[in-house]
This record gives C-alpha cells, sequence and structure tokens, in this order.
C-alpha cells in the first residue's frame, strides 16, 4: 500500500500499454490543467464535450475555458442525467451530434461526468468514423476510481447492464477530486463501493486503512486523494496485464454479477445507484464466499459492518420497493445474471472471497444452488 499523498501534490498513475499506454493524474484542482494537457498530446484538435445537464452546471463552462485558453476549438453535447441516457437512443443521440460538429479521426471527445457519460461518451467516440480518440473527466468517486480508467465502454441493453459496447482506451484520465465536493452524499456513498473492492479482491491492508479513513475520504482531505491513488494504480495494473478481461481482470467484477442483475430488476432508474448495487452484491459474494466454505462468518460480517458504516446499503431490503419488479423472485433474478458479460458457454461466472484482500473467479457454482441461496436471501428479508 502507498503512503498517503499531499493534498496539494498531484499524481499521475501510469496505465501501461505499450504505444497505447496513457497517464491518470490525480488531485486536488487539476481541471485547469486539461487543456493544456490535451493541447500537448492533439495540438490544434478540434474538442467535442459531453456532459450530463447536472454536470454541466457546475463544470462545463470551466472545461471549455480550459480548452479554449489552450487554443483548442469546442463543441459541447449535454445528455441527460442518469442511466436512461446510456441507450441506443441516447448512443444515437450523441454519434450524430459528434458528426454534425465534424469531429473527425484526428479530434478528440471529453467524456466529462461519471460513469454513465464515460461511457456513453466512449463508446460513441469508439464507433464513430471507426474510431476517435477520447479523454476521461470524471467527476464522480465512481468513475474516478474504476469506470474512468481501463477502457470499457458501451450502453445498456433492456436485457442486461453493458451488454453492449466496446474496448476503447482513453488517451488521458484527468481525476480532479475537488469535483467531488458538488456530489449529492448518496452519489459519493455509491462510488465508494468500488474503493472498498480494490481492498476485497487484492489489498487486505488497504480495507483496514479504509475502515479507519472511510469519513475521511468524505471530507476530501489527502485521504481522498490516497484513496482515488491507491484504487487507480490497483485497476492500471490488472488493465495493464489483462486488457480484455480474459483472466485477471474479470476479479474487478466482484459484486457485480448481483449488482447488475439488481440494477436490470430495478430498470436501471434512481431507485438503485450502480455502487449501491455493488454494494449488496459484494455482500452476497461474500456470503456465497462462506457458504461454500471459502471464507469464515466472520468476514462475511467485517465486510457488510464496513460498507454499512459507509452508508451503503447491504441487503436486498435496503432496495427501495425490493419485492416489485422480480427483486423477490429468484428465479427472475437467474434468468437476469444469465445474461451478464461473464457468462461461460451458459455457465455464470462468479467472483468469490478465499480472505479479505484475496479474490478468485469460479465458474463451478451450481445455478440451482445460486437459485436456492437467493431465495433463501429473499425469504429471510422482512416484507
Amino acid at each position: 500500500m502507498t503512503i498517503p499523498i499531499k493534498e496539494s501534490d498531484p499524481i499521475t498513475v501510469d496505465v501501461a500499454l505499450g504505444e497505447r499506454s496513457y497517464d491518470i493524474v490525480i488531485g486536488r484542482g487539476v481541471l485547469p490543467s486539461l487543456g493544456e494537457r490535451i493541447a500537448a498530446l492533439r495540438p490544434g484538435a478540434r474538442v467535442a464535450v459531453v456532459t450530463d445537464a447536472r454536470v454541466a452546471t457546475h463544470w462545463l463552462q470551466r472545461t471549455e475555458a480550459s480548452l479554449t485558453g489552450a487554443g483548442l476549438t469546442t463543441s459541447r453535447i449535454v445528455v441527460d442525467e442518469g442511466e436512461v441516457s446510456k441507450s441506443y437512443a441516447g448512443v444515437e443521440f450523441v454519434c450524430e451530434e459528434l458528426i454534425k460538429a465534424r469531429i473527425e479521426r484526428n479530434d478528440l471527445v471529453v467524456a466529462l461526468g461519471g460513469g454513465v457519460v464515460g461511457d456513453l461518451a466512449g463508446f460513441a467516440a469508439a464507433i464513430v468514423r471507426r474510431g476517435v480518440d477520447f479523454v476521461q473527466v470524471p467527476t464522480s468517486l465512481l468513475a474516478q476510481v474504476d469506470s474512468s480508467v481501463g477502457g470499457k465502454t458501451g450502453i445498456n441493453s433492456p436485457q442486461g447492464k453493458n451488454l453492449v459496447g466496446a474496448f476503447h482506451q482513453p488517451i488521458l484520465v484527468v481525476a480532479d477530486t475537488a469535483v467531488l465536493d458538488t456530489l449529492s452524499p448518496r452519489q459519493f456513498r455509491a462510488g465508494y463501493a468500488e474503493v472498498a473492492k480494490y481492498g476485497l479482491i487484492g489489498d487486505e491492508a488497504f480495507f483496514a486503512w479504509l475502515e479507519v479513513h472511510h469519513a475521511d475520504i468524505v471530507k476530501g482531505d489527502a485521504a481522498r486523494e490516497h484513496a482515488v491513488a491507491t484504487s487507480c494504480r490497483a485497476k492500471a495494473a490488472i488493465v495493464a496485464r489483462d486488457e480484455r478481461e480474459s483472466g485477471e481482470r474479470a476479479l474487478l467484477n466482484l459484486g457485480h454479477t448481483f449488482g447488475h442483475a439488481l440494477e436490470a430488476a430495478t430498470g436501471f432508474c434512481g431507485r438503485l445507484y450502480h455502487g449501491e448495487g455493488v454494494s449488496i452484491g459484494m455482500v452476497l459474494a461474500a456470503e456465497l464466499s462462506a457458504q461454500l466454505g471459502m471464507i469464515a462468518a466472520a468476514d462475511v460480517s467485517r465486510i457488510e459492518r464496513h460498507l454499512a458504516a459507509a452508508g451503503l446499503p447491504t441487503r436486498l431490503q435496503d432496495i427501495a420497493g425490493f419485492r416489485q419488479e422480480g427483486l423477490a423472485d429468484a428465479d427472475a433474478l437467474m434468468t437476469l445474471m444469465a445474461q451478464d458479460k461473464k457468462v461461460r458457454r451458459g455457465r455464470l461466472t462468479f467472483i468469490l472471497l478465499k480472505a479479505i484482500g484475496q479474490a478468485v473467479v469460479s465458474s463451478d457454482v451450481e445455478p440451482s444452488m445460486v437459485r436456492d441461496f437467493l431465495a433463501r436471501k429473499l425469504a429471510d428479508a422482512p416484507a
């Protein structure tokens, strides 16, 4: 685990992919340097900034000022906030606006927003003119520590989460931790689930540090920069070894098989944020691991206790109206999980825990066992 960096010291994490390597620049107050950094990479490029309506009110003008100050010509594309934009209609809108703005192959798309904007703008950049470079400027904690890094882009299908997309690496990520001050408490907490994930899958010492310092991350002092930098280092290392998720990178999906099914069951709406689904999913994955004899019940309690202390939902009944829309139906949830991207020849793949800080990929869990596990969890939940 790294030593916490000073709040005033930006840090650069390298995502090592050979000729396609790129930097993640992390620090409080680094957004004004965006234009200069882009101009150094693509001098004279036209830049289309894709953002959502809420982020635009806080950060669009400052972003455009940085770009134009560096001599770059800009246009803007504003989409609706939330998962509703991560759809076929949403990507069609962004693609047509990019073409209308005459964004060419030597130009750039800037994704200014959270995970939805990053996924949507990155996918549009991947397919317009068969590929335009893009830059991630993540404005949520979840995006800064996870979705902006690694090149996964895409949209949702009515049948499941992130089922349509492409691997398309950014050429730069600029993560200004000061922008997180404008998030609602619920949005910030949802992103924290992905921070905790890095401790659970590969760094028990980091998880122990989070147990002590999670409140300091919310406050925005040096602990926030440390948490973001440590998470990015962990993901960058995994992506460098397994860019297209043929092996180790699947570990980054701890809790996601359950979480994505819960998101789909709630209609990708505000009832359940992605990070909230991941939080519940990580607890379910830990409980399933314990049922299989892989970890102790005390470890499950420790995980659930920490996520709850951070203000995250940890149980199915924490979802508003969870008995509606298939959430209380184990068979319906199993059907949704069968559409998970990690399914191989019809076999569900789960990320399970051998210990806090040690995760494994398993395709050996019998579906009937998972179905019975979910049925018991649902039956135990009060009406």
